[in-house]
Formats: C-alpha cells, sequence, structure tokens
C-alpha cells in the first residue's frame, strides 16, 4: 500500500509512521527545514504507545516530484487553511493519483472536504475525527500525548467507508485505536462543539481550557456558543451525539473540561506564532451554516470577528 501525506506537522508525522511501522510505503510532502530535516533523520513516534522510527523516507518539496501512477491513499493533515491551495494542486498534477486513489482528511473543524469535492468523487474523499494529541517536539519527530478515543474514519457524504478498513487496521496495529463508522458527521459535531467552544476563546484571553470555565463571564460565553451551535445542527442535516445543548454541557463541564484542564488550544499556538489560525473551519462553519439556515449565531460571530482582529495584526 502507497500513502502520500501532505502535512508534516505533528499528526502527520504521528500518522505517516503509525502506518509505515506497519509495512505502509509512506512518502511525505514537506518543505524546507521539515523536509530537510526527514531526509536526513527519517520520522518517529514517541510519547504514549509503542515508539517506532522509520527511516529513508521519500520526501517531495514540488508536487512536480511525486511519481505518477503510485499512491493508493492521500492522507491531508496539514493545518485547514491549506486546503484550497492543496485541492487545487492534487487536481493540477492528478496524474499522480491511481484512478481509485482515496483521499482521507485528517484536520480539525467540519466541511474540510468541501474544496476536495470541487474534484475528485463523493467516492475519493473521506474525513476523520482524530482526538489522539499529537506534538511535534522536532520537525522529524510526533509525540503521543493525549489519548482519550479512537481516531474515526468515515464520509460526509454518506458513502460506505469499508475500502478504509485497511487503513485503521494499520493505525490500529501501530498503538493507536481507530475504526470506520457510517457516522462520522455526529463525532465531528462533537469535535466542533468542543473547539468552536474552548479554543478561540482561550487564544484571546490567553488561558487554559480549564481556567476559561472558572469565570462567570467566560461561562456565559461559552453556553452561547454551544447553544448557537445546536440551534445550527437542528436546522441541518447533521446530527450529533447528544439531543440538547444541556446534556451536552452536563458532559463538558464535568468531564471534557476537567481532563484537558491545563491544555492551550492549537488556536492559542498559532496566535502565539503569529500565524492564521482555522477558525474558518471551526466558528467560520458555524457561521457559513447559521446564514444558510436563517440562525442566529451572534456569539460565534463575534468570537471568529477577535481571532479575524488579531490575525490582522501579523
Amino acid at each position: 500500500m502507497k500513502i502520500l501525506v501532505i502535512g508534516a506537522g505533528g499528526v502527520g508525522i504521528g500518522l505517516a509512521t503509525s502506518v509505515a511501522s506497519q509495512g505502509a510505503d509512506v512518502s511525505i510532502y514537506a518543505r524546507g527545514e521539515t523536509a530537510k530535516a526527514i531526509k536526513e533523520n527519517g520520522i518517529k513516534r514517541t510519547g504514549l504507545f509503542t515508539h517506532y522510527e522509520i527511516e529513508n523516507v521519500p520526501v517531495y518539496e514540488s508536487y512536480e516530484e511525486i511519481p505518477k501512477s503510485t499512491f493508493d491513499y492521500i492522507f491531508i493533515t496539514s493545518k485547514t487553511t491549506a486546503n484550497e491551495d492543496i485541492s487545487d494542486n492534487l487536481n493540477e498534477h492528478r496524474d499522480i493519483l491511481k484512478n481509485n486513489t482515496k483521499i482521507i482528511i485528517f484536520q480539525n473543524g467540519f466541511g474540510n472536504d468541501e474544496p476536495y469535492l470541487r474534484y475528485f468523487t463523493e467516492k475519493q474523499v473521506f474525513s476523520s475525527r482524530v482526538i489522539t494529541g499529537f506534538t511535534r517536539p522536532e520537525r522529524h519527530i510526533s509525540e503521543v500525548t493525549v489519548y482519550t478515543e479512537p481516531i474515526l474514519l468515515g464520509s460526509l457524504q454518506k458513502e460506505d467507508p469499508k475500502d478504509l478498513q485497511e487503513i485503521a487496521d494499520l493505525i490500529t496495529s501501530s498503538g493507536i485505536n481507530c475504526e470506520t463508522t457510517h457516522e462520522v458527521d455526529k463525532y465531528l459535531w462533537a469535535k466542533m462543539l468542543y473547539n468552536c467552544t474552548l479554543n478561540p476563546l482561550g487564544a484571546i484571553l490567553d488561558v487554559t481550557y480549564g481556567q476559561l470555565t472558572e469565570n462567570p463571564y467566560t461561562l456565559e460565553i461559552m453556553d452561547n456558543v454551544i447553544d448557537e451551535i445546536f440551534e445550527v445542527i437542528k436546522a441541518s442535516p447533521y446530527e450529533t451525539l447528544w439531543q440538547t445543548s444541556d446534556d451536552y454541557k452536563d458532559i463538558f463541564y464535568s468531564k471534557l473540561v476537567p481532563d484537558t484542564y491545563n491544555h492551550y488550544s492549537s488556536t492559542h499556538q498559532d496566535i502565539q506564532r503569529k500565524i492564521p489560525t482555522e477558525i474558518d473551519s471551526l466558528n467560520g462553519k458555524v457561521i457559513q451554516l447559521g446564514k444558510q439556515f436563517n440562525i442566529d449565531v451572534s456569539t460565534n460571530k463575534l468570537i471568529y470577528n477577535l481571532i479575524k482582529a488579531i490575525e490582522s495584526t501579523f
């Protein structure tokens, strides 16, 4: 099995090492210092679970370098801000794909399949729910820092995910549980509820997830974000795992936030590094659907605007 991983951050390096450790033939699209580090050192997965080290991993720094008709799977593990560029390039260089190549998107947010569906069929484009924590202590190393539930693979277009079972089996065999599901939308919305509520607000205020729950003003904001998202879900064709916003808040405040009390969000990390965040795939997606279904999402809009205002100073 030949896999091309596009996006050499913590998730990309972690998944590349995982499947390569189980016999997959993995190549990575990377540039600059990251490409250099992988060429010189290979890739490693450390932290929780079994540690792996893979040497002599092919690295491509341009799409023109990538061999033709080679890959069975493309893993998209970049920031969501790169999706337009990646999908355009895959379309322009679609000769690197086989006729039945499948694209699996391992990203935050919802609706990240849309840029790829402009060019590729619903039977080719799949999504995933990843809540395993990966960090990148060095450019060629991924450290697994948090594990709570399996990685889930499926289709937002309701295509049968059975062909992804071989990928799920590889990742599971490497030590990180991975499963296929016909309901990936429910789990992605569960992650959206968590990320949209915590990520931008924690970044704006420069605090951890847990600290957000200790202030009555931020509690009110978070409750409003959650309520608005539930109204959007109810108006849309999508579903999530809880019947009401109150049901979700019960587990959010009693379990989900306490388990990650000291965590700073990826949005916070992006702001600290002064790079664009993934807010368009998070609260920005809620705003898009709110407009489509005529739902008031003014709290999500305010949070979104504040992040965009910060980004505009970079």
